[in-house]
């Protein structure tokens, strides 16, 4: 039997992804997209998983869409139009649930992220990468404008930097991601798994109820006003605040104790 083309081993409450089509540099193709939609979907019902690494198998984390499948789609002129705009809703579908999960979500990065794989890596709610890869959206070169990696993209680096990348198609490495906002951390690419997986393991140890209330107030403010933005992260503070657990972490840090979390 084929390998699966999207891999998930879950290490205690953390769930490993691994894009998992090397030969085609895990190019997010119908199959691909159709496996993170179900796997997202899974773990999103999940309780027991607090946070999520996505990596990728081979030389490269991912290449974006996969072009083969596309130039074919475009060769039935019946087909053309009527595919091209189900797979970019269908990706952007995918790319939403990212921050809609209640867990956070780690992209663990490595060789190139291009195009629609720069994309997820600036839907993920955190990057990794390592020392040499290399970030672009790089459709302008062969004249398609990538204006759905566009949406993320320029929600995580300044309009600037993000318009640049768009319009000369040239990559940036892992060390002017990490200045742009576009990752987190870079680290020797020995080390990539480890520290991917140890920050997921930081997250993973907090309180569930908290981080996952959190996560969903990070994004539903970022699209408000100042004042609209204050008034719904006070009503979010005030309902965590009447959490049991919460109520214990707060004691525990004013008796310099750990604290006993019936949500562990």
């Amino acid at each position: 039997m084929a390998d699966p083309i999207l891999i998930r081993e879950d290490a205690a409450s953390i769930a490993r992804l691994t894009l998992n089509n090397p030969g085609a540099l895990n190019a997010l193709s119908d199959e691909m997209l159709a496996a993170l939609k179900a796997e997202f979907t899974r773990i999103g019902e999940d309780a027991n998983i607090r946070a999520v690494v996505l990596a990728g198998n081979g030389k490269a984390f991912c290449a974006g869409h996969d072009l083969k499948e596309m130039q074919a789609a475009r060769a039935n002129a019946d087909k053309g139009r009527a595919y091209f705009l189900d797979l970019f809703t269908r990706c952007g579908e995918v790319m939403q649930m990212i921050p809609a999960l209640p867990q956070p979500v780690i992209a663990e990065v490595h060789g190139i992220a291009t195009a629609a794989g720069c994309q997820l890596v600036a839907s993920c709610d955190m990057a990794v990468a390592a020392e040499g890869t290399r970030f672009g959206v790089n459709g302008v070169n062969i004249g398609l404008f990538c204006s759905t990696p566009m949406v993320a993209l320029s929600r995580n680096v300044p309009r600037k930097q993000a318009f640049e990348m768009l319009t000369t198609g040239e990559f940036i490495d892992a060390a002017r991601a990490r200045e742009v906002g576009l990752v987190n951390r870079v680290v020797a690419h020995e080390a990539l798994t480890d520290e991917a997986m140890a920050l997921a393991g930081v997250v993973a140890a907090k309180l569930t109820a908290a981080v996952r209330i959190g996560k969903r107030a990070f994004y539903e403010q970022a699209e408000m006003g100042l004042a609209e933005a204050y008034d719904y992260a006070g009503e979010v503070m005030a309902e965590n605040m009447l959490y049991r657990d919460t109520a214990e972490g707060v004691q525990a840090f004013i008796e310099k104790r750990k604290p006993d979390w019936a949500d562990s």
